[in-house]
Formats: C-alpha cells, structure tokens, sequence
C-alpha cells in the first residue's frame, strides 16, 4: 500500500516548500530541504508548533530576520531606510535565523568585532575597522526593531512578538570619532589649488556658506529668490528636496536658508548659464558627492605642498580633510567674527525655530553682512587662531 503524502508541501528550484492554511493562519515558508520525506517532518514540526499556540497559548518564535524584513516593509518610505536596509543586512548573517529573544549584546558580540577589525578591499588594500559610530548606528536599528517586537506588533492571538527589550551596549564614540578640523586660511588656499575646477567652486561655495554636501551638490537655479532691495538673491532649498536620494530631506527637516556673502555670490555668477537646472552640473547633471577620489587625491597632493612649502609636516587633519570640515570652518570663522549665536545657526541650517522663509528684508541684510565676517583675508577681518596639538 502507497505511503500517504502530507498535502501543503511544493518544489521549487529544487527545495520544498510550504503553503498550507492551518486553523485560519497561512503558513508559508522554506523546509530548506531537497528531500521529500524531511519536509514532510518539518511540515509536520511546524504544524505541532502552530496547535500549540492555539490551543495552549504558546508564543510564536519569531526571527530577527522576520522582523527586520517587517521593519522595512513598514518604513520603506523613511528618509533612512536604505542606510537601514545596509545595516540589517550586514547583521543578518549574524543575527537571521536567532529568535528576537536570542538578540543581546553576546549574539552581537560577534558582529561587532568583526565590523571593529580591518580587512582587505577587493583590489587588496588594507579597508580599517568602521568607526563606534557606525557600529551605534546599526545597533540603533537592533534597538528600534527590538522596541516594535514589544510595543507594536502583536500575533493573530494579540500577543507582543517580544514580551521585553534586552538592554543593547552601544560604544564610546568619544574614543575614536574623528574631531572636525576647520582649515585655516593657508591651508584652504593651499588645498584649493589643487582641486580640479569644478570641485573648487563648489568648495569656496561651501566654505562661504555653510552648506552640506548634498545641498550643494543638487542646488537647483528654481530654488533661486530675487532680493532687488540689497542687489542679490538667496536660495530657499525646500525641506524635502531629496540629496543622494529623492527621499533624504534636509537634515533638520525645515526648508533650508541659503545666504551669499560677497564670494559665494561670485560663484553663483560665474556658473550662470551652465545648466538651466543644476548650479554645479557635472556631465550635464547633479553631481552625486564632493567627497569622490578627485577630492581625496587633492587633499594628498596638499599635505606634501605644504610640507616641501612650510617645511613640516601637514597636520593628519588637514592630510585627511573632509568635505564637511568646510562646513565647520565656515562655522568657526562666524564665531570668530563675533557674530551672534542666533545668525550662526541660521547661515549653518541648523534647527533654531525659526520660519526661514518668513525673514524680513532687513533680517535678511543683517544675515548677508553676518556671512562677510567669515570671507574676510586682509588685517581687517578677524583674527582666527586655531590651537592645535603638535604631533609626536
């Protein structure tokens, strides 16, 4: 007599899979299998979990992979999500198949030492271990995931997925995060020479404006406004405008105040008419990042000019000098100049409850003179003395 056959059970790709509705609950997943007969026993495994559920209460297990894939099915339309999407990856080999229960700091320990040491790059060269930030930002993600398990999702019986949150260690970023480094004068001249011209416009733009990268890499002639009463214009990049990504936004999430001193007014000009779109077009559109291997190769060329010109090694700041430390030079010239905190985090985008469309002609021309204390190079601008250590 044939043996009988559990129904419930197809292939595909050569593994069994399941599809089978059992008391009001669809059951789809993998056996992992290639064997009829061991799919079977797994499918009837799964089944006996799924009684017990039902008829004792017993809480479904749930995986950090099922989670994490809820996760960003539910907020696929968050600025973040596809920094999230990289970081859940790069933890699920770690984490996948473990129960949300089984998720602390000893199943992450694993992960966390791995990301910590260096590798190698595909061409060979030696890639560092991330920074404690980067690590905190995944573990931010555990973190968040763990928090729905608890407090939002719930099974067919009104369960939480987690009854509580372990307490997840997140690193000392203190230890090793990167200080920012504001260039000085001789430093940004020597640095801006060997930039290629497209990259120094927009890095004297940068520099004498505050903006971040993204803002000054999708900066659009729309969002350009005409101020005639103090002969210039302003740009007002909305909230939402996008970035590397349509979704990214304005960081503090209100419409961002582009101010012009005197030099980022003459970037402007020499770069009308190049594209009826993009301020800075590159190859006929946005550029994608600042920070690209003509900006790294530059700042390399820099540190051994000014070596063989001052006759002593550049500071490992100025030799690994981001794009956003022309953010954070912009920002300590405005202190140095002596302007006030209030106009400081206007010029800088920085959140500070004001409405940067509703600015006043006049507020608008305190601002304008505000961002020309920062451009001054003569014995008439402010003197700008940034203690430094010296290297060993």
């Amino acid at each position: 007599m044939a043996r009988k056959t559990i129904s419930g059970l197809y292939e595909r790709n050569g593994i069994w899979h399941i599809d089978k509705v059992v008391r009001g609950t669809r059951l789809q997943e993998s056996t992992g299998t290639s064997e009829r007969e061991e799919a079977e026993q797994y499918l009837i495994f799964r089944l006996e979990k799924l009684r017990q559920e039902k008829v004792y209460g017993v809480r479904q297990v749930r995986t950090w992979r099922e989670a994490a894939t809820r996760f960003l099915v539910e907020f696929q339309h968050q600025p973040s999500i596809a920094l999230s999407a990289l970081h859940i990856e790069q933890l699920d080999p770690y984490l996948g198949d473990l129960p949300v229960t089984h998720v602390d700091d000893g199943t992450l320990a694993q992960y966390i030492k791995d990301r910590k040491t260096p590798g190698l790059t595909k061409t060979g060269k030696v890639k560092p271990g991330v920074s404690n930030r980067t690590v905190n930002i995944a573990l931010q993600r555990v973190v968040r995931i763990l928090n729905l398990c608890a407090r939002k999702w719930r099974d067919a019986e009104k369960r939480p997925w987690l009854e509580s949150v372990p307490m997840i260690s997140m690193l000392d970023e203190k230890t090793d995060s990167r200080k920012p480094y504001p260039l000085s004068w001789e430093e940004q001249s020597v640095l801006f020479a060997e930039l290629p011209a497209h990259l120094q416009h927009m890095a004297m733009f940068k520099v004498n404006t505050g903006c971040r990268e993204q803002e000054v890499c999708k900066l659009r002639w729309d969002w350009e406004i005409c101020v005639p009463e103090l002969d210039t214009s302003v740009f007002l990049i909305p909230a939402g405008f996008g970035g590397r990504r349509e979704t990214s936004g304005v960081k503090n999430g209100e419409d961002r105040l582009v101010v012009l001193n005197g030099v980022a007014k003459s970037v402007i000009e020499k770069q009308r008419g190049l594209s009826k779109e993009w301020v800075f077009p590159y190859d006929g559109t946005g550029m994608h990042r600042m920070n690209d291997s003509a900006w790294k190769k530059a700042r390399v060329r820099a540190a051994k000019i000014w070596q063989e010109k001052y006759l002593r090694p550049a500071l490992p700041g100025f030799a690994s000098i981001r794009v956003h430390d022309l953010k954070h030079t912009f920002g300590r010239r405005l202190r140095a100049a002596g302007v006030t905190l209030e106009d400081r985090k206007a010029l800088l985008g920085h959140k500070n409850g004001s409405i940067t469309s509703h600015y006043s002609t006049a507020e608008l021309g305190q601002l304008i003179e505000a961002a020309n204390k920062a451009s001054s190079t003569d014995s008439r601008g402010p003197a700008l003395t940034i203690l430094r250590r010296k290297t060993g």
